[in-house]
Order: C-alpha cells, then structure tokens, then sequence
C-alpha cells in the first residue's frame, strides 16, 4: 500500500485500539522518508481524525519535532509495546477484588482477565458493556452487564471502580462516556477509585486544551462519547512505571507541546 493511502486508512479508522492505530501510524509515517514534506500536514489530519485518541497525539508531537522523525516514529511504537501499565494493575489488585468498570476498558478488562481470580460489573456505555461481558465470561471470569441507571447498586458492591483514561491533562481527564457519574458515585460511597492511564495518555496543557476544544460542543455538550473527570476524584493511578498516588507525578506530561500539528487542514 502506498504510504499515503495507508495514511488516509489510519485517518479514517474509528473505534480502533489506540495501540494498534499508533502501530498502523508509525508504519505509514516511515513511509514518507522520501517525501518528509508532507509530515507537519499528515499530523494534523491524524489528530484532527482522532480528538479522542491521546497516544496518537503524542506520537504525532514527538515525531513533529525529533532530529530523524522517521527513527523516532518506530522507536515510539516499540515503547507503546514495551509499556507495562496493564502489568502493574494485575499484581495491585487485591485477591478476589469485585471490580467496577464502564464500557470498553481495555487495560482493566486484561488485568481482570489475567488475574482470573476477580470478578466486575460493567456499566454499560453506548452498548459497549456486553461485548466486555463475553470477553471476560470466555477468559474464566465472573462479569455481568448493569444499565447506567443502576450503577449506584454496581459501585455499593464493589471493593473498587477502576476508570481508563483515554487522555490525561493536568487537572482533568477523559474516559467513556458515563464515568464522570461513576467515578462521582464511588466518590459519595467512599469507593475507591483507580485511574489507569498507559504510555501515551498525558499531554501537556496546550495539547489537553485542542483536545478538550474539539470533544466539546458549547451549545450541546452532551453530544460526545467521552466524559471529562477531575482527577481529584481519583485515589490511585497506575502507569507505565507503577503506582503513584501523588496526581502531579502520575500526570507529568510525556510529549512536547507541538502546537504546529493543531493548525487545522484545509482538507
């Protein structure tokens, strides 16, 4: 596939996993060595495509402004594999934990699935909560599907609510859509609450606030797919080097500010 097409498939690709997507783009990125011309345009069209998706942000900063931005998309992309987030919250959850999560949330389902040994309720999210039941139900474990509307009874029973951060900032985060009410009900219930954010997820302010401009309508702010969540709600986080319970330490930015990706395209 030529370089750009490949590059317009990963631009059009939706509800894909944010590590397979940055995979896909390092790869179509190295194949404009011989036409680096069109590298500051191809991010932005990347990040415009995917308001949502933090590790391609962050990949797309730092091969913006490194010395050889081709090396350096690979690298990147072997650090994402490297990343030992999901590792870390496998051996912090406690023995036969009942865990809550919302939707799709890959690195709490894995960790949950790994363990075998805990069971979760997952709050549904745009019908996102049946297909992590299955997953979790052929993996051995005990999981059952609950409505937002009865998520109160799902935190009650719960030792703890793990949240998947799809971007960090330095005061707010977003996830699926329904764990800001989630994350507020552990908070009343005295639940406590974890926050995973993987390799890729914390972006410095200027960055944080382009994605915040474009996951949020002024005039209807309930038309998106992700919720905003202080992370002053959050008690624990887990990350690629552990588990911090410090917020300045567990949000430190991972890329530059490359403001220049954030011009819009014309296309």
């Amino acid at each position: 596939m030529h370089p750009i097409e490949h590059l317009r498939y990963v631009a059009r690709a939706t509800g894909a996993d944010p590590v397979s997507l940055v995979h896909e783009t390092s790869q179509a990125l190295r194949g404009l060595r011989h036409e680096p011309a069109g590298l500051v345009l191809t991010a932005r069209r990347i990040v415009e495509r995917h308001p949502t998706c933090a590790p391609l942000w962050w990949l797309c900063a730092q091969v913006l402004v490194a010395p050889d931005p081709f090396d350096r998309a690979e690298e990147l992309s072997l650090e994402l594999d490297a990343d030992r987030t999901t590792d870390h919250l496998v051996d912090a959850l406690p023995q036969d934990a009942v865990v809550c999560v919302v939707g799709w949330s890959p690195t709490a389902l894995e960790a949950i699935a790994r363990r075998g040994d805990c069971s979760a309720f997952v709050i549904d999210s745009f019908g996102t909560a049946d297909t992590a039941v299955r997953v979790l139900e052929q993996a051995g474990c005990t999981a059952e599907a609950v409505s937002l509307e009865h998520a109160a009874l799902a935190v009650t029973r719960s030792n703890l609510v793990i949240a998947d951060a799809l971007a960090c900032g330095p005061e707010m985060f977003f996830a699926s859509a329904g764990s800001y009410a989630v994350a507020a009900l552990a908070h009343v219930e005295s639940v406590p609450l974890w926050l995973t954010a993987r390799k890729g997820t914390r972006l410095p302010n200027e960055l944080w606030l382009a994605m915040h401009s474009r996951n949020r309508d002024v005039d209807q702010p309930w038309r998106t797919d992700v919720d905003e969540i202080p992370l002053a709600l959050c008690g624990t986080f887990v990350g690629p080097t552990g588990i911090s319970h410090v917020p300045a330490d567990a949000v430190r930015p991972e890329c530059p500010a490359t403001t220049e990706m954030l011009v819009r395209s014309a296309m």
